[in-house]
């Protein structure tokens, strides 16, 4: 896939790319260099970062060369230059990312292979970047290498956190959190700019002068620059990750130090500093929620500020921001951006309010991740009058204009008034972000066709009457460079030499194998592939939990936050009720069965952690009984994160989709299980609809109820105790969890879990069970034929060319990000 801004203009005078006969020699030289410091014989720690030093020095050129091309690139070409903001981007580790893009690989292993050490324990040696945590971040970062590979002018804006989200430990079966401190010997990736640093206020007071408003803040915070380049890995051009570091403007409080008083001396620099800390602080304390409110204003703040003077460092004036710049709001976190940026081109550039408006509106955009109401961020009025006074003088501002056009549109309808207005008047006054970000944007998608419809008809429903041309789709995609060519590399080999090497530029070129599905030969390369993943999955849970696993064996895999609505616990209930049949019938030809799970709950999230804890109390009763040796174990693999993810993808057979319907927006871990030749089982939800049309819907183990009949059966007053009463099995199921049969007879233990269950059910697990076992029985039936399966798995990958996230970005740049979608 190619798009027509992969090349500068003709009348841009481009800088000589390093010849490939010449990168090779210079990666050699910035090694041994950096290697020529180090004492003695080189570690794998001291090789890691020779290398990363050497690779962050011509992808530094490579930056220094896309800029400059970006700068002068002709006035209103086909894109934008996009500026894409989101609290989270999950970046991964970057050695082995970069050493592909640059394709040094070879080098690197020659040189390590001199020194005795191995190229793998060096990359295991890198930790995850704790910038992000779930899916959201996920896609941020695989948008990142989209751009890079499609040669987008772009810039990611996030923060620079320090101990990330937290890393999860699991101590007698329970999530413990930690400080994730991934940075504790630096970060070798990330370039400081400290020519760029910007001014963030917060709180104070706005005074009046003359006509004008001047806000006046009580704090002040300093917003530095740090860079981390992506790669294009078919070409020169790189995109940007800008995460922004807090620091007090003042120094310490020399008399408070003088006095003796350490605490006070130092207090205003720890609440800068605080900003750093921490991905999505919990917010359940009232300190918690201002923390996050400060956080988010403080990546826009700074954010808008180098937009702006970016754009005055190329072009004389500020007329055409809008149709030069994209700025993309990635979920609500950064709703505070078109307030902000309407606040610098009023305050500080003195336009007038219909000019800072038209500007703001032709560059903004924003993309709904959720369909659930209480997942949309509102922030109490007291707190954002007390921390963004004269952002609030705005939200009223817009809200005042915005309100009067639906009035003269709809005269006479205060109703509909109260339901869009951007200012909550029920119960505790409270600014609704998502509405912010609705009125502010020239265009609002979902991210997969059933997400963008429900959007439409439900939470969204009274904007999309009222600006219907603005609302439509854009379905999430994956990288394959990461999910299938670096997690992948024998799967990938095997496709090379199948269907030829196009696909790793475009990857609709996996449509060619559709024809070869049937090739006995080829699906015996293939599962030998899988074997393969299976069995370096299994070496690492050996070595890091002591269980050994039968790679031989079904591998039912569910990685994902730990959420009520990802249902879990549905899994874990279906774990349980083949052990029971399987205690009941023990000389039955079972299929043997790794049932895997991965995934952090919010701290916070006492529901989750409690699924988390009855996890591992099945798995300490399934794992340790000779009964079921070797036919049924359950793992759960602590601190999930990316480069687990690249190790546990490849090695599923099954990938469990089984949010309930009309609650997971799109998912993206079902397309990267899918790529890597897992079937998948799952609802008819977010984009496992699409990938079931792309593939055959008979490719899919689709269970459940759909989301029309799930509206149904809770408006008809559902009751899952009944599904219990007329379901043995599942009677069974409830009743060893609530007998304590996996908590040591601790009856209390599960007691919220079970109550959940028959009282509310508000995901419909009940419903949902007895299809959802049924299912599971086919996949049985199917993984018992190895040539059938692998045929199916196949069709799978065929599939997936299509979920692409250069795909997906080609959609954003005709739709939402070029210049013609502001015209």
């Amino acid at each position: 896939m190619t798009i027509a801004y992969t090349s500068a203009p003709a009348t841009i005078a481009v800088s000589p790319a390093p010849s490939p006969t010449t990168l090779p020699e210079r990666f050699r030289q910035a090694l041994a260099r950096e290697l020529d410091q180090q004492p003695g014989d080189p570690t794998s720690d001291q090789c890691l970062r020779a290398a990363a030093s050497a690779c962050r020095e011509l992808l530094a050129q490579r930056w220094a060369r896309t800029q400059r091309e970006d700068a002068r690139a002709e006035p209103l070409g086909p894109a934008r230059r996009v500026h894409y903001l989101s609290m989270e981007f999950l970046m991964g580790r970057a050695l082995g990312n970069a050493l592909a893009a640059l394709g040094l690989e070879p080098q690197l292993r020659e040189q390590l292979a001199a020194s005795g050490l191995e190229f793998g324990d060096v990359l295991e040696q890198e930790n995850d970047a704790a910038l992000g945590n779930g899916g959201l971040g996920r896609l941020a970062a695989c948008f990142l290498d989209s751009f890079a590979q499609l040669g987008l002018p772009s810039f990611g804006y996030g923060l620079r956190y320090q101990y990330g989200m937290f890393a999860q430990r699991i101590q007698d079966g329970k999530q413990v959190e930690t400080p994730d401190d991934w940075m504790r010997l630096g970060n070798p990736w990330e370039i400081a700019r400290p020519e760029v640093c910007y001014t963030v206020g917060l709180g104070g007071r706005v005074e009046a002068e003359g006509g004008t408003r001047r806000w006046v803040p009580a704090e002040r915070v300093l917003a530095q620059a740090f860079d981390f380049v992506v790669p294009a890995h078919h070409g020169e051009r790189v995109s940007t990750l800008r995460q922004w570091h807090a620091s007090a403007e003042r120094p310490i409080d020399f008399a408070a130090f003088c006095a003796g008083d350490y605490a006070r001396a130092a207090q205003h620099r720890v609440q800068a500093d605080a900003l750093n800390w921490v991905l999505y602080p919990d917010d359940s304390t009232d300190n918690g929620r201002a923390l996050r409110l400060k956080q988010e204003a403080f990546l826009v703040s700074a954010s808008m500020q180098d937009i702006v003077a970016r754009h005055l460092r190329e072009r004389p004036s500020l007329d055409d921001l809008g149709r030069r710049n994209a700025i993309h709001l990635n979920d609500t976190h950064p709703a505070l951006a078109p307030v902000e940026l309407l606040r610098l081109l009023l305050d500080e550039h003195g336009l007038s309010w219909e000019h800072a408006w038209r500007i703001t509106h032709q560059a903004v955009s924003y993309t709904n991740h959720t369909l659930m109401p209480e997942a949309l961020e509102t922030w109490p009025l007291a707190l954002m009058q007390a921390l963004l006074p004269r952002h609030l003088e705005i939200i009223y501002e817009v809200n005042h204009r915005f309100l009067a056009e639906v009035r003269r549109q709809r005269p006479g309808d205060e109703a509909l008034a109260a339901r869009v207005s951007l200012i909550d008047e029920t119960g505790e006054r409270r600014v609704r972000m998502a509405a912010l970000a609705i009125v502010a944007s020239h265009k609002v998608n979902g991210v997969s066709a059933l997400h963008s419809e429900l959007m439409v008809q439900t939470i969204f429903a009274d904007y999309a009457r009222l600006f219907p041309q603005r609302f439509h789709n854009v379905t999430n995609g994956v990288t394959p460079r990461r999910w299938l060519m670096q997690a992948n590399p024998g799967l990938s080999r095997l496709l090379d030499a199948r269907i030829g090497t196009g696909w790793r530029r475009d990857l609709a070129g996996l449509a060619a194998l559709r024809a070869l599905a049937g090739d006995a030969a080829l699906q015996a390369e293939f599962l030998a592939v899988k074997r393969q993943n299976k069995e370096r999955l299994a070496a690492r849970i050996h070595r890091d939990l002591g269980l050994v696993l039968d790679p031989a064996s079904l591998f039912d895999v569910q990685t994902k936050r730990i959420h009520e609505y990802k249902r879990q616990l549905l899994n874990v209930l279906h774990v349980v009720a083949r052990y029971q049949a399987m205690l009941d019938n023990p000389q039955a030809d079972w299929v043997p069965r790794t049932v895997v799970i991965a995934g952090k709950a919010a701290s916070s999230y006492q529901q989750a952690k409690l699924i988390i804890e009855l996890a591992h109390g099945v798995a300490r009763v399934v794992n340790h009984d000779p009964r079921v040796a070797g036919r049924l174990k359950l793992v759960f693999m602590p601190n999930y994160g990316v480069s687990l993810a690249e190790l546990i993808m490849p090695a599923a057979d099954l990938s469990e989709q089984i949010s309930t319907a009309g609650t997971e927006a799109s998912g993206t871990g079902n397309m990267k299980f899918a790529l890597n030749g897992a079937l998948t089982i799952g609802t008819w939800d977010g984009a496992n609809i699409e990938m079931a049309q792309a593939m055959g819907e008979h490719n899919m183990f689709v269970f459940g109820l759909r989301a029309r009949e799930a509206q149904q059966v809770r408006e008809l007053g559902y009751d899952p105790r009944l599904y219990v009463e007329e379901n043995r099995q599942l009677q069974r199921v409830i009743g060893a969890i609530e007998a304590g049969d996996f908590s040591l007879g601790d009856r209390e233990r599960y007691k919220p879990l079970v109550q959940g269950l028959l009282g509310r059910d508000n995901y419909l697990l009940m419903a949902d069970f007895a299809s959802y076992v049924a299912a599971q029985s086919q996949v049985d039936a199917l993984f018992a034929q190895p040539s059938a399966w692998a045929e199916r798995a196949l069709l799978n990958v065929a599939a997936m060319g299509e979920f692409s996230s250069d795909h997906t970005i080609a959609q954003y740049v005709d739709r939402v990000w070029s210049a013609a979608a502001v015209a």
